[in-house]
Formats: structure tokens, sequence, C-alpha cells
């Protein structure tokens, strides 16, 4: 978990890490489709000083969870890398002004501080203008105030070397090429000064995963063996996880993910795979 603060706004976020049976299945127009990278954004009305009904996720909340995974989206580990589904959620305790991108840079730090090898540190900042017909003026990490009488509120996050994730709201009109490319410069100056003070307390992630989380083992096997693993009625498989308490999963092309939060068990099922798998010579 990492807690972030910048000014009032405060965010805190927690990671969990499941096994890759844990990802989340969609039912799309186009068919079934799986995620194993989910960020849940929390902002109840005590963060902004308010009393209101708690229930399900606003609008609003919604959207700021989709922005927050889309900005670390890009730096996420393969599954071959990294074979866990890993679920964010960034609890907003206070704020006035961009949360959405305090709770990226929160998920951040907490994935590094969960042991997950992300790509790149990510944060985020909010850029404000105010304007009229002649010139305008651009403010870094605007509050609440500056949302609502500005002229526009533009999410910006990424790395140190390049944009992972924008987000605009705009009241004019419409932004010319030379205000667009002002509020980058301006934007991609502030994400560096958060970049640095976020890997001043935390450079990189940590070596080891939590006592908590599940171990995980994949395994190759060919694929014309995957029936003789399942076994009739799947008799093999279920006799595994019974017999050492891990639990074992078969993908189509082969690969096979043995998990528990024992690390005994989690070997002694990969033995007992890889034995089944051997091929008997002279």
């Amino acid at each position: 978990s990492a807690l972030f603060q910048r000014g009032i706004t405060q965010a805190l976020s927690v990671v969990t890490l499941g096994s890759p049976r844990m990802e989340q299945l969609i039912e799309s127009a186009e068919g079934e489709e799986s995620k194993r990278y989910i960020h849940h954004y929390s902002g109840l009305p005590y963060s902004f000083g308010q009393t209101g009904r708690v229930g399900t996720p606003s609008r609003r909340e919604i959207g700021h969870g989709a922005l927050a995974e889309r900005a670390l989206e890009a730096v996420i580990p393969t599954q071959a890398d990294f074979p866990y589904t890993i679920r964010v959620v960034s609890e907003v305790l206070s704020q006035n002004g961009s949360s959405s991108m305090a709770s990226t840079c929160g998920s951040t730090l907490a994935l590094m501080d969960g042991g997950v090898p992300i790509k790149k540190p990510v944060a985020g900042i909010s850029i404000g203008m105010v304007s009229d017909e002649k010139s305008y003026e651009l403010l870094t990490d605007i509050i609440g105030l500056e949302d609502f009488s500005g002229d526009m509120d533009f999410k910006v996050a990424g790395t140190d070397s390049g944009v992972t994730g924008i987000q605009l709201d705009v009241k004019i009109p419409g932004l010319s090429l030379e205000q667009i490319k002002d509020i980058f410069e301006r934007a991609k100056t502030a994400r560096l000064e958060i970049l640095k003070t976020m890997l001043a307390t935390l450079p990189k992630p940590r070596e080891n995963l939590s006592q908590f989380a599940p171990k995980i083992e994949t395994i190759k096997i060919p694929v014309d063996k995957i029936g003789e693993l399942i076994g009739p009625g799947g008799k093999n498989i279920k006799h595994i996880i019974a017999t050492t308490g891990a639990q074992v999963d078969v993908e189509d092309d082969g690969v096979v993910t043995v998990s528990g939060v024992d690390q005994t068990a989690v070997t002694a099922g990969a033995e007992w795979i890889k034995n089944m798998m051997r091929e008997v010579t002279v």
C-alpha cells in the first residue's frame, strides 16, 4: 500500500495480488474477454467535506478509476513476466483537485511496495487555464475552485520518457496547438518533480512479494497432454488439487499455473505435474 498526498488531496492505494484464475471476465459484444489488471477508485462524500449517501460507485468514480487504470496499464508487466492478477483500490481520503492523478501516483508506489516489477514509475498532474480572447494563463495542479471557475482541466499522466494517459475537460470552444504544446511542457516539468519525490521514498519495486501473496509456478506442457493431465471428468487434476492443496489451472496453449499461499503445496503440485509429463525412454 501507499499514501500519497499533494496539498489537501490525499489518496491511499492498496494492491491485492491473486492467482491468474482470479482475473475479471467481461462479456462484451465481441465475446468474452479477460482483464488481469483492475483499478478501482473510491472518492466518498466525506473526502469533499460533505455528507451524502454511500452506495454503488458514481459515474465520476468509474471515470476516475478508468483514467488511473489506463495511465498505469502501459507499465504493468506481462503475464509471462508476472503471472498474477493485480487489483488496485485507491481510497481518496481528502480532496481538493486532481484526485485521479493523486491515485495514479499512489498506485505506482503501492505496486512497487507490493513487489510488482512495473516497467517505469508513473505520475500525473492536472493543468488548468484561465483565458480571454487575447491571452491565456496556465495553472499547474489546480484546486477545486480553479477547476470550477477556470476554462479547462487537462490531466496528463506518464513516466519520465512519455505520456501514458490524458483526460481533458474544456469549457471554451477548443485549444490551439500552441496551447497544447505549452500544457504538455508544463505537465512534464511537474511530473518529473513529483516522480523525483516519489522515488526518493521508494526508488524501485521491492525484491520480494508479501508473505500473504499467493505463490505461483508456471509449467509448459504439450497441448496433446492436456487431456492426460485433466483426466476423465477432471479426475487427475482434482486429485492433485485435493492431495497437495494447491490450485491448478490449465490454459488451451498448454500453460499450467500452480498457485497457493503455501510454497510447499505449490512445489509439490508442480513436481507432480512434471512427473506426469516425463517421457519414458530406454
